[in-house]
Protein backbone atom coordinates (compact mmCIF):
# COMPACT_ATOMS: atom_id res chain seq x y z
CA UNK A 1 0.00 0.00 0.00
CA UNK A 2 2.86 2.39 0.81
CA UNK A 3 4.40 1.69 -2.59
CA UNK A 4 1.08 2.57 -4.28
CA UNK A 5 0.98 5.91 -2.43
CA UNK A 6 4.51 6.65 -3.60
CA UNK A 7 3.50 6.07 -7.23
CA UNK A 8 0.41 8.30 -6.78
CA UNK A 9 2.46 11.16 -5.38
CA UNK A 10 5.15 10.83 -8.05
CA UNK A 11 2.83 10.36 -11.04
CA UNK A 12 0.21 12.96 -10.20
CA UNK A 13 2.97 15.37 -9.16
CA UNK A 14 4.50 15.04 -12.64
CA UNK A 15 1.11 15.60 -14.30
CA UNK A 16 0.50 18.65 -12.10
CA UNK A 17 3.93 20.00 -13.08
CA UNK A 18 2.97 19.74 -16.77
CA UNK A 19 -0.30 21.59 -16.17
CA UNK A 20 1.53 24.29 -14.20
CA UNK A 21 4.15 24.67 -16.92
CA UNK A 22 1.42 25.10 -19.54
CA UNK A 23 -0.30 27.81 -17.48
CA UNK A 24 2.98 29.60 -16.77
CA UNK A 25 4.67 29.55 -20.17
CA UNK A 26 1.50 29.62 -22.32
CA UNK A 27 2.73 27.68 -25.39
CA UNK A 28 1.16 28.14 -28.79
CA UNK A 29 -0.56 24.74 -28.62
CA UNK A 30 -1.73 23.39 -25.27
CA UNK A 31 -3.17 20.07 -26.52
CA UNK A 32 0.09 18.09 -26.88
CA UNK A 33 1.16 18.86 -23.32
CA UNK A 34 -2.23 17.99 -21.86
CA UNK A 35 -2.09 14.65 -23.72
CA UNK A 36 1.35 14.05 -22.22
CA UNK A 37 -0.11 14.69 -18.77
CA UNK A 38 -2.90 12.20 -19.56
CA UNK A 39 -0.31 9.59 -20.57
CA UNK A 40 1.47 10.06 -17.24
CA UNK A 41 -1.83 9.62 -15.39
CA UNK A 42 -2.45 6.34 -17.28
CA UNK A 43 1.07 5.12 -16.49
CA UNK A 44 0.58 6.08 -12.83
CA UNK A 45 -2.62 4.06 -12.72
CA UNK A 46 -0.76 1.05 -14.12
CA UNK A 47 2.02 1.36 -11.54
CA UNK A 48 -0.50 1.69 -8.70
CA UNK A 49 -2.42 -1.40 -9.88
CA UNK A 50 0.87 -3.32 -10.14
CA UNK A 51 1.74 -2.36 -6.57
CA UNK A 52 -1.73 -3.52 -5.44
CA UNK A 53 -1.24 -6.93 -7.10
CA UNK A 54 -3.52 -6.56 -10.12
CA UNK A 55 -1.19 -7.07 -13.14
CA UNK A 56 -3.97 -7.69 -15.67
CA UNK A 57 -5.60 -4.27 -15.17
CA UNK A 58 -2.18 -2.64 -14.94
CA UNK A 59 -1.23 -4.03 -18.33
CA UNK A 60 -4.30 -2.40 -19.89
CA UNK A 61 -3.30 0.95 -18.41
CA UNK A 62 0.21 0.63 -19.82
CA UNK A 63 -1.22 -0.11 -23.26
CA UNK A 64 -3.51 2.91 -22.98
CA UNK A 65 -0.54 5.14 -22.09
CA UNK A 66 0.97 4.81 -25.57
CA UNK A 67 -2.15 6.25 -27.26
CA UNK A 68 -1.99 9.80 -25.79
CA UNK A 69 1.80 9.81 -26.10
CA UNK A 70 1.62 9.00 -29.83
CA UNK A 71 -1.16 11.54 -30.27
CA UNK A 72 0.96 14.13 -28.44
CA UNK A 73 3.92 13.62 -30.76
CA UNK A 74 1.73 13.84 -33.86
CA UNK A 75 0.24 17.13 -32.62
CA UNK A 76 3.71 18.48 -31.93
CA UNK A 77 4.61 17.86 -35.57
CA UNK A 78 1.36 19.26 -36.93
CA UNK A 79 2.20 22.98 -37.10
CA UNK A 80 5.15 23.20 -34.77
CA UNK A 81 8.58 24.54 -35.58
CA UNK A 82 10.23 21.22 -34.72
CA UNK A 83 9.06 19.36 -37.80
CA UNK A 84 7.14 21.29 -40.44
CA UNK A 85 6.78 18.34 -42.79
CA UNK A 86 5.87 15.29 -40.70
CA UNK A 87 5.22 12.98 -43.63
CA UNK A 88 8.75 11.53 -43.49
CA UNK A 89 8.42 10.94 -39.74
CA UNK A 90 5.16 9.02 -40.21
CA UNK A 91 6.69 6.90 -43.00
CA UNK A 92 9.74 6.07 -40.88
CA UNK A 93 7.63 5.23 -37.82
CA UNK A 94 5.41 2.90 -39.84
CA UNK A 95 8.44 1.15 -41.34
CA UNK A 96 10.10 0.86 -37.91
CA UNK A 97 6.92 -0.62 -36.44
CA UNK A 98 6.74 -3.28 -39.16
CA UNK A 99 10.45 -4.07 -38.89
CA UNK A 100 10.21 -4.44 -35.12
CA UNK A 101 7.20 -6.72 -35.53
CA UNK A 102 9.09 -9.05 -37.89
CA UNK A 103 12.17 -8.98 -35.65
CA UNK A 104 10.16 -9.74 -32.55
CA UNK A 105 8.27 -12.65 -34.12
CA UNK A 106 11.50 -14.18 -35.42
CA UNK A 107 13.46 -13.70 -32.18
CA UNK A 108 10.72 -14.32 -29.59
CA UNK A 109 8.18 -16.56 -31.26
CA UNK A 110 6.53 -17.46 -27.94
CA UNK A 111 3.40 -15.51 -27.34
CA UNK A 112 5.18 -12.25 -28.03
CA UNK A 113 7.42 -12.51 -24.98
CA UNK A 114 11.06 -13.09 -24.11
CA UNK A 115 10.77 -14.40 -20.62
CA UNK A 116 8.47 -11.98 -18.86
CA UNK A 117 9.09 -9.04 -21.25
CA UNK A 118 6.05 -8.09 -23.38
CA UNK A 119 6.72 -7.54 -27.06
CA UNK A 120 3.97 -4.94 -27.33
CA UNK A 121 5.63 -2.86 -24.59
CA UNK A 122 9.00 -2.99 -26.28
CA UNK A 123 7.60 -2.08 -29.71
CA UNK A 124 5.66 0.84 -28.28
CA UNK A 125 8.67 2.07 -26.29
CA UNK A 126 11.00 1.83 -29.30
CA UNK A 127 8.56 3.77 -31.49
CA UNK A 128 8.22 6.39 -28.77
CA UNK A 129 11.99 6.65 -28.51
CA UNK A 130 12.37 6.98 -32.28
CA UNK A 131 9.73 9.71 -32.52
CA UNK A 132 11.16 11.76 -29.66
CA UNK A 133 14.67 11.31 -31.05
CA UNK A 134 13.51 12.62 -34.44
CA UNK A 135 11.97 15.62 -32.70
CA UNK A 136 15.26 16.33 -30.92
CA UNK A 137 17.22 16.12 -34.18
CA UNK A 138 14.81 18.49 -35.92
CA UNK A 139 14.57 21.12 -33.17
CA UNK A 140 18.26 21.24 -32.28
CA UNK A 141 19.39 22.44 -28.87
CA UNK A 142 16.24 22.37 -26.76
CA UNK A 143 16.19 21.38 -23.10
CA UNK A 144 12.55 20.27 -23.16
CA UNK A 145 13.16 17.97 -26.14
CA UNK A 146 16.18 16.43 -24.37
CA UNK A 147 14.08 15.79 -21.26
CA UNK A 148 11.37 14.17 -23.38
CA UNK A 149 14.02 11.91 -24.91
CA UNK A 150 15.28 10.97 -21.43
CA UNK A 151 11.72 10.06 -20.43
CA UNK A 152 11.34 7.90 -23.55
CA UNK A 153 14.56 6.07 -22.65
CA UNK A 154 13.11 5.55 -19.18
CA UNK A 155 9.98 3.99 -20.68
CA UNK A 156 12.05 1.54 -22.74
CA UNK A 157 14.35 0.67 -19.84
CA UNK A 158 11.43 0.22 -17.46
CA UNK A 159 9.50 -2.05 -19.85
CA UNK A 160 12.53 -4.32 -20.18
CA UNK A 161 13.99 -4.18 -16.66
CA UNK A 162 10.87 -4.29 -14.52
CA UNK A 163 9.62 -7.74 -15.63
CA UNK A 164 13.12 -9.22 -15.52
CA UNK A 165 14.38 -7.66 -12.26
CA UNK A 166 11.39 -6.41 -10.27
CA UNK A 167 12.26 -4.12 -7.40
CA UNK A 168 13.19 -0.56 -6.54
CA UNK A 169 16.28 -0.58 -8.76
CA UNK A 170 14.25 -1.37 -11.89
CA UNK A 171 11.58 1.15 -10.83
CA UNK A 172 14.21 3.88 -11.11
CA UNK A 173 13.64 4.04 -14.88
CA UNK A 174 9.94 4.83 -14.34
CA UNK A 175 10.89 7.48 -11.76
CA UNK A 176 13.17 9.05 -14.39
CA UNK A 177 10.20 9.09 -16.78
CA UNK A 178 7.99 11.04 -14.38
CA UNK A 179 10.68 13.49 -13.32
CA UNK A 180 12.00 14.24 -16.82
CA UNK A 181 8.59 14.74 -18.46
CA UNK A 182 7.43 16.99 -15.63
CA UNK A 183 10.66 19.04 -15.87
CA UNK A 184 10.27 19.28 -19.68
CA UNK A 185 7.02 21.21 -19.21
CA UNK A 186 8.50 23.46 -16.52
CA UNK A 187 11.43 24.62 -18.67
CA UNK A 188 10.80 27.77 -20.80
CA UNK A 189 12.13 26.03 -23.92
CA UNK A 190 8.88 24.03 -24.08
CA UNK A 191 7.30 27.00 -25.92
CA UNK A 192 9.54 26.42 -28.96
CA UNK A 193 8.16 22.92 -29.48
CA UNK A 194 4.74 24.28 -30.45
CA UNK A 195 5.68 27.52 -32.21
CA UNK A 196 4.16 27.73 -35.71
CA UNK A 197 6.48 27.63 -38.72
CA UNK A 198 6.00 28.10 -42.43
CA UNK A 199 5.30 24.76 -44.16
CA UNK A 200 7.95 23.46 -46.53
CA UNK A 201 6.33 21.63 -49.44
CA UNK A 202 8.09 18.40 -50.33
CA UNK A 203 7.83 16.72 -53.74
CA UNK A 204 6.21 13.32 -54.00
CA UNK A 205 8.67 10.45 -54.15
CA UNK A 206 7.71 6.91 -55.06
CA UNK A 207 10.14 5.22 -52.68
CA UNK A 208 8.42 6.73 -49.63
CA UNK A 209 5.05 5.52 -50.89
CA UNK A 210 6.56 2.06 -51.41
CA UNK A 211 7.90 2.02 -47.83
CA UNK A 212 4.49 2.98 -46.49
CA UNK A 213 2.86 0.24 -48.55
CA UNK A 214 5.32 -2.34 -47.23
CA UNK A 215 4.64 -1.18 -43.67
CA UNK A 216 0.89 -1.59 -44.09
CA UNK A 217 1.17 -5.03 -45.67
CA UNK A 218 3.64 -6.46 -43.12
CA UNK A 219 1.26 -7.16 -40.14
CA UNK A 220 -1.33 -9.08 -42.26
CA UNK A 221 1.48 -11.06 -43.91
CA UNK A 222 2.98 -11.99 -40.54
CA UNK A 223 -0.47 -13.01 -39.31
CA UNK A 224 -0.99 -15.11 -42.45
CA UNK A 225 2.36 -16.87 -41.99
CA UNK A 226 1.49 -17.72 -38.37
CA UNK A 227 -1.93 -18.97 -39.42
CA UNK A 228 -0.42 -21.22 -42.13
CA UNK A 229 1.93 -22.72 -39.54
CA UNK A 230 -1.15 -23.69 -37.54
CA UNK A 231 -0.73 -21.61 -34.39
CA UNK A 232 -0.98 -17.84 -33.95
CA UNK A 233 1.23 -17.30 -30.91
CA UNK A 234 1.97 -13.61 -31.47
CA UNK A 235 -1.57 -12.31 -31.88
CA UNK A 236 -1.24 -9.48 -29.35
CA UNK A 237 1.99 -8.16 -30.85
CA UNK A 238 0.63 -8.42 -34.39
CA UNK A 239 -2.58 -6.69 -33.35
CA UNK A 240 -0.75 -3.80 -31.63
CA UNK A 241 1.70 -3.37 -34.52
CA UNK A 242 -1.12 -3.52 -37.07
CA UNK A 243 -3.16 -0.92 -35.16
CA UNK A 244 -0.18 1.44 -34.90
CA UNK A 245 0.66 1.04 -38.57
CA UNK A 246 -2.95 1.59 -39.59
CA UNK A 247 -3.19 4.72 -37.43
CA UNK A 248 0.00 6.13 -38.95
CA UNK A 249 -1.21 5.35 -42.48
CA UNK A 250 -4.59 6.99 -41.93
CA UNK A 251 -2.83 10.05 -40.49
CA UNK A 252 -0.53 10.17 -43.50
CA UNK A 253 -3.39 9.99 -45.98
CA UNK A 254 -5.40 12.57 -44.03
CA UNK A 255 -2.45 14.98 -44.13
CA UNK A 256 -2.08 14.50 -47.88
CA UNK A 257 -5.78 15.12 -48.54
CA UNK A 258 -5.80 18.17 -46.25
CA UNK A 259 -2.71 19.69 -47.87
CA UNK A 260 -4.11 19.09 -51.34
CA UNK A 261 -7.43 20.70 -50.41
CA UNK A 262 -5.66 23.74 -48.95
CA UNK A 263 -3.49 24.09 -52.05
CA UNK A 264 -6.56 24.00 -54.31
CA UNK A 265 -8.39 26.61 -52.23
CA UNK A 266 -5.37 28.92 -52.21
CA UNK A 267 -4.86 28.51 -55.94
CA UNK A 268 -8.52 29.30 -56.60
CA UNK A 269 -8.42 32.35 -54.29
CA UNK A 270 -5.24 33.69 -55.94
CA UNK A 271 -6.68 33.13 -59.42
CA UNK A 272 -9.85 35.06 -58.56
CA UNK A 273 -7.79 37.78 -56.88
CA UNK A 274 -5.60 38.10 -59.99
CA UNK A 275 -8.66 38.57 -62.19
CA UNK A 276 -10.08 41.19 -59.83
CA UNK A 277 -6.75 43.04 -59.60
CA UNK A 278 -6.41 43.15 -63.38
CA UNK A 279 -9.86 44.74 -63.63
CA UNK A 280 -9.22 47.22 -60.77
CA UNK A 281 -9.11 50.85 -61.97
CA UNK A 282 -8.10 52.63 -58.76
CA UNK A 283 -6.47 51.87 -55.36
CA UNK A 284 -9.82 51.37 -53.52
CA UNK A 285 -10.73 48.65 -56.02
CA UNK A 286 -7.35 47.00 -55.42
CA UNK A 287 -7.96 47.08 -51.66
CA UNK A 288 -11.41 45.53 -52.08
CA UNK A 289 -9.98 42.71 -54.22
CA UNK A 290 -7.24 41.99 -51.66
CA UNK A 291 -9.73 41.88 -48.76
CA UNK A 292 -11.97 39.49 -50.71
CA UNK A 293 -9.00 37.21 -51.37
CA UNK A 294 -8.01 37.24 -47.68
CA UNK A 295 -11.57 36.27 -46.73
CA UNK A 296 -11.30 33.23 -49.02
CA UNK A 297 -7.82 32.23 -47.86
CA UNK A 298 -8.48 32.45 -44.12
CA UNK A 299 -10.96 30.36 -42.13
CA UNK A 300 -13.83 32.38 -40.59
CA UNK A 301 -12.91 33.99 -37.29
CA UNK A 302 -9.15 33.35 -37.64
CA UNK A 303 -8.31 36.95 -38.64
CA UNK A 304 -9.23 39.86 -36.41
CA UNK A 305 -8.53 42.69 -38.86
CA UNK A 306 -7.25 43.22 -42.40
CA UNK A 307 -5.63 46.54 -43.35
CA UNK A 308 -4.53 47.41 -46.88
CA UNK A 309 -2.64 50.68 -47.07
CA UNK A 310 -0.54 52.45 -49.69
CA UNK A 311 1.01 54.77 -47.08
CA UNK A 312 4.55 53.73 -46.22
CA UNK A 313 4.49 55.68 -42.94
CA UNK A 314 1.71 53.44 -41.60
CA UNK A 315 3.91 50.33 -41.51
CA UNK A 316 7.31 51.60 -40.44
CA UNK A 317 10.65 50.05 -41.33
CA UNK A 318 11.25 46.32 -41.59
CA UNK A 319 13.10 44.90 -38.58
CA UNK A 320 16.70 44.10 -39.34
CA UNK A 321 16.55 45.55 -42.85
CA UNK A 322 19.97 46.74 -44.01
CA UNK A 323 21.56 47.38 -47.37
CA UNK A 324 19.92 44.31 -48.92
CA UNK A 325 16.38 44.03 -50.27
CA UNK A 326 13.57 44.43 -47.73
CA UNK A 327 12.01 41.41 -46.09
CA UNK A 328 9.05 39.81 -47.79
CA UNK A 329 7.13 39.93 -44.49
CA UNK A 330 7.70 40.24 -40.77
CA UNK A 331 5.88 39.74 -37.48
CA UNK A 332 4.64 42.24 -34.92
CA UNK A 333 4.22 40.45 -31.60
CA UNK A 334 0.94 40.58 -29.68
CA UNK A 335 0.31 40.39 -25.95
CA UNK A 336 -1.54 37.13 -26.59
CA UNK A 337 0.91 34.44 -27.75
CA UNK A 338 -1.77 32.79 -29.89
CA UNK A 339 -2.22 35.97 -31.95
CA UNK A 340 0.20 38.13 -33.91
CA UNK A 341 0.30 40.74 -36.68
CA UNK A 342 1.81 39.88 -40.07
CA UNK A 343 3.06 42.77 -42.24
CA UNK A 344 3.48 42.01 -45.95
CA UNK A 345 5.01 45.01 -47.79
CA UNK A 346 3.82 45.60 -51.32
CA UNK A 347 6.64 44.06 -53.31
CA UNK A 348 6.96 43.82 -57.06
CA UNK A 349 6.92 40.12 -57.96
CA UNK A 350 9.13 38.55 -59.17
CA UNK A 351 11.50 41.50 -58.66
CA UNK A 352 13.55 41.70 -55.48
CA UNK A 353 12.68 45.33 -54.64
CA UNK A 354 9.75 46.96 -52.90
CA UNK A 355 7.47 49.53 -54.50
CA UNK A 356 9.02 53.00 -54.31
CA UNK A 357 5.71 54.40 -53.05
CA UNK A 358 5.48 51.80 -50.25
CA UNK A 359 2.34 50.34 -48.71
CA UNK A 360 1.58 46.97 -47.11
CA UNK A 361 -1.01 44.30 -46.39
CA UNK A 362 -1.37 44.03 -42.59
CA UNK A 363 -3.27 41.14 -40.98
CA UNK A 364 -3.92 40.48 -37.30
CA UNK A 365 -5.07 36.99 -36.36
CA UNK A 366 -4.06 33.57 -35.07
CA UNK A 367 -0.34 33.02 -35.45
CA UNK A 368 -0.57 29.41 -36.64
CA UNK A 369 -3.10 30.29 -39.37
CA UNK A 370 -1.07 33.26 -40.60
CA UNK A 371 2.08 31.13 -40.57
CA UNK A 372 0.47 28.42 -42.70
CA UNK A 373 -0.62 30.98 -45.34
CA UNK A 374 2.37 33.33 -45.11
CA UNK A 375 3.75 32.49 -48.56
CA UNK A 376 0.35 32.93 -50.16
CA UNK A 377 -0.17 36.31 -48.48
CA UNK A 378 3.24 37.49 -49.71
CA UNK A 379 2.29 36.52 -53.27
CA UNK A 380 -1.03 38.34 -52.88
CA UNK A 381 0.78 41.49 -51.71
CA UNK A 382 3.08 41.27 -54.73
CA UNK A 383 0.12 41.02 -57.11
CA UNK A 384 -1.48 44.04 -55.43
CA UNK A 385 1.77 45.98 -55.89
CA UNK A 386 1.76 45.14 -59.60
CA UNK A 387 -1.86 46.29 -59.90
CA UNK A 388 -1.12 49.60 -58.15
CA UNK A 389 1.90 50.26 -60.36
CA UNK A 390 -0.14 49.42 -63.43
CA UNK A 391 -2.74 51.99 -62.36
CA UNK A 392 0.00 54.59 -61.77
CA UNK A 393 1.53 53.90 -65.19
CA UNK A 394 -1.86 54.15 -66.91
CA UNK A 395 -2.48 57.49 -65.19
CA UNK A 396 0.98 58.72 -66.16
CA UNK A 397 0.42 57.72 -69.79
CA UNK A 398 -2.97 59.38 -69.74
CA UNK A 399 -1.46 62.53 -68.25
CA UNK A 400 1.26 62.54 -70.92
CA UNK A 401 -1.31 62.13 -73.69
CA UNK A 402 -3.38 64.91 -72.14
CA UNK A 403 -0.34 67.19 -72.13
CA UNK A 404 0.37 66.38 -75.77
CA UNK A 405 -3.26 67.05 -76.64
CA UNK A 406 -3.17 70.30 -74.71
CA UNK A 407 -0.04 71.43 -76.50
CA UNK A 408 -1.54 70.64 -79.89
CA UNK A 409 -4.76 72.52 -79.14
CA UNK A 410 -3.31 75.68 -77.62
CA UNK A 411 -0.11 75.89 -79.65
CA UNK A 412 -1.42 78.88 -81.65
CA UNK A 413 -3.72 80.30 -78.99
CA UNK A 414 -3.36 83.92 -77.88
CA UNK A 415 -3.89 82.92 -74.24
CA UNK A 416 -0.95 81.77 -72.17
CA UNK A 417 -1.61 78.44 -70.42
CA UNK A 418 0.53 77.20 -67.55
CA UNK A 419 0.08 74.00 -65.49
CA UNK A 420 1.80 73.99 -62.07
CA UNK A 421 2.15 71.55 -59.19
CA UNK A 422 1.01 72.33 -55.66
CA UNK A 423 4.34 74.06 -54.94
CA UNK A 424 3.91 76.24 -58.10
CA UNK A 425 6.57 74.33 -60.02
CA UNK A 426 5.78 74.74 -63.70
CA UNK A 427 4.93 71.39 -65.24
CA UNK A 428 3.80 72.72 -68.63
CA UNK A 429 3.81 76.12 -70.32
CA UNK A 430 2.48 77.03 -73.75
CA UNK A 431 4.83 78.42 -76.38
CA UNK A 432 3.17 81.85 -76.16
CA UNK A 433 4.72 82.27 -72.69
CA UNK A 434 8.18 81.91 -74.24
CA UNK A 435 7.28 84.59 -76.79
CA UNK A 436 5.94 86.85 -74.07
CA UNK A 437 9.08 86.54 -71.96
CA UNK A 438 11.40 86.69 -74.92
CA UNK A 439 13.16 83.47 -73.91
CA UNK A 440 13.63 80.22 -75.79
CA UNK A 441 13.09 78.06 -72.70
CA UNK A 442 12.29 78.36 -69.02
CA UNK A 443 14.92 77.65 -66.36
CA UNK A 444 14.99 74.06 -65.04
CA UNK A 445 12.49 73.43 -62.19
CA UNK A 446 11.22 76.98 -62.55
CA UNK A 447 8.36 78.08 -60.31
CA UNK A 448 5.61 80.50 -61.31
CA UNK A 449 6.73 83.11 -58.80
CA UNK A 450 10.22 83.06 -60.34
CA UNK A 451 8.71 84.68 -63.44
CA UNK A 452 6.84 87.35 -61.46
CA UNK A 453 8.21 90.71 -60.35
CA UNK A 454 9.38 90.62 -56.69
CA UNK A 455 6.75 93.20 -55.71
CA UNK A 456 3.93 90.89 -56.82
CA UNK A 457 5.17 87.61 -55.37
CA UNK A 458 3.44 88.04 -52.01
CA UNK A 459 -0.02 88.45 -53.48
CA UNK A 460 0.67 85.50 -55.81
CA UNK A 461 1.51 83.28 -52.83
CA UNK A 462 -1.60 84.42 -50.97
CA UNK A 463 -3.77 83.71 -54.00
CA UNK A 464 -2.47 80.17 -54.47
CA UNK A 465 -2.45 79.41 -50.75
CA UNK A 466 -6.20 78.93 -50.56
CA UNK A 467 -8.33 76.40 -52.39
CA UNK A 468 -10.62 77.30 -55.26
CA UNK A 469 -10.47 79.45 -58.38
CA UNK A 470 -9.57 83.12 -58.70
CA UNK A 471 -7.91 85.96 -60.57
CA UNK A 472 -4.70 87.78 -59.77
CA UNK A 473 -2.95 90.68 -61.54
CA UNK A 474 0.81 90.63 -61.62
CA UNK A 475 3.81 91.65 -63.67
CA UNK A 476 6.06 89.20 -65.46
CA UNK A 477 9.76 89.98 -65.91
CA UNK A 478 11.01 89.47 -69.44
CA UNK A 479 14.48 88.39 -70.48
CA UNK A 480 15.50 92.01 -71.15
CA UNK A 481 14.44 93.02 -67.57
CA UNK A 482 11.30 94.80 -68.82
CA UNK A 483 7.88 94.04 -67.31
CA UNK A 484 4.55 92.88 -68.68
CA UNK A 485 1.30 93.24 -66.74
CA UNK A 486 -0.90 90.13 -67.06
CA UNK A 487 -4.26 88.95 -65.82
CA UNK A 488 -3.81 85.40 -64.42
CA UNK A 489 -6.92 83.27 -63.92
CA UNK A 490 -6.19 80.07 -62.03
CA UNK A 491 -8.24 76.96 -61.40
CA UNK A 492 -7.59 74.57 -58.54
CA UNK A 493 -7.52 71.07 -60.07
CA UNK A 494 -5.45 69.35 -57.40
CA UNK A 495 -8.30 66.91 -56.80
CA UNK A 496 -8.33 65.80 -60.43
CA UNK A 497 -6.35 62.56 -60.74
CA UNK A 498 -5.00 63.56 -64.18
CA UNK A 499 -4.05 67.19 -63.46
CA UNK A 500 -3.23 67.25 -59.71
CA UNK A 501 -2.23 70.91 -59.75
CA UNK A 502 -3.25 74.43 -60.86
CA UNK A 503 -4.15 75.50 -64.39
CA UNK A 504 -3.29 79.16 -64.95
CA UNK A 505 -4.50 81.16 -67.98
CA UNK A 506 -2.78 84.53 -68.58
CA UNK A 507 -3.59 87.41 -70.86
CA UNK A 508 -1.30 90.42 -71.27
CA UNK A 509 -2.57 94.01 -71.10
CA UNK A 510 -2.41 96.22 -74.19
CA UNK A 511 -1.44 99.85 -74.25
CA UNK A 512 -5.11 100.75 -73.73
CA UNK A 513 -5.34 98.78 -70.51
CA UNK A 514 -7.68 96.04 -71.79
CA UNK A 515 -6.63 92.39 -71.81
CA UNK A 516 -5.98 91.33 -75.37
CA UNK A 517 -3.34 89.65 -77.42
CA UNK A 518 0.13 90.45 -76.23
CA UNK A 519 1.95 93.51 -77.65
CA UNK A 520 5.46 94.66 -76.91
CA UNK A 521 5.65 96.30 -73.49
CA UNK A 522 5.66 100.09 -72.98
CA UNK A 523 8.71 101.88 -71.73
CA UNK A 524 7.11 102.90 -68.41
CA UNK A 525 4.74 100.20 -67.14
CA UNK A 526 3.73 102.31 -64.16
CA UNK A 527 1.91 104.76 -66.47
CA UNK A 528 -0.70 102.13 -67.45
CA UNK A 529 -4.18 102.99 -66.03
CA UNK A 530 -4.62 99.61 -64.35
CA UNK A 531 -1.23 99.85 -62.65
CA UNK A 532 -1.94 103.42 -61.52
CA UNK A 533 -5.31 102.47 -60.04
CA UNK A 534 -3.78 99.48 -58.26
CA UNK A 535 -0.97 101.63 -56.83
CA UNK A 536 -3.44 104.27 -55.60
CA UNK A 537 -5.55 101.56 -53.94
CA UNK A 538 -2.51 100.27 -52.09
CA UNK A 539 -1.67 103.68 -50.71
CA UNK A 540 -5.29 104.35 -49.77
CA UNK A 541 -5.72 101.19 -47.68
CA UNK A 542 -2.19 101.02 -46.35
CA UNK A 543 -3.14 102.22 -42.85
Amino acid sequence: MLRALEWIVLGFGSAAAIVYGVRRHRPGRVGPWLLLAGAIVASTAGDVLTALGRPGAAEVCFYVMFVPVAWCLLLLTRVGAILVDRARLIDLLALACSALLVLWVIVAGDGGRIGNVSGAYVIGALLLLAAVGRVLVAVGRNVSAVLLLVGAVGVLAGDIAQPLWPGRLSDTAIVVLYLSWGAAALHPSMVRLTEPATPRPSPWRGRWAALLGVSVVTPPVVLLVDAVDGTVSDGVVIGVAGAITLLLTVTRLTDSVTLNDRALRRERALRQASAALVAAADPPAVGAAVRAAVAQLMPPGEVRSTVFTVDDQAIGAAPGSGDGPPDRSWWVEDADRDYATLVCPLRLEPLAVARPSGGALILEGRRDTLTATRDTLEVLAGQAALALDRICLVEAIGRRDSDLYLRAVIRNSADITVVTDEDQRIRYASSSLHELLGADALPPLAALEDLVHPDDRLQLRQAFRGAGDGVVFCSLVRADESQVLVEARYRDLRGDRLVRGFVVTMRAFTRGGEPDEWVPPVDNLDDLPARVNRRNARHKFRY
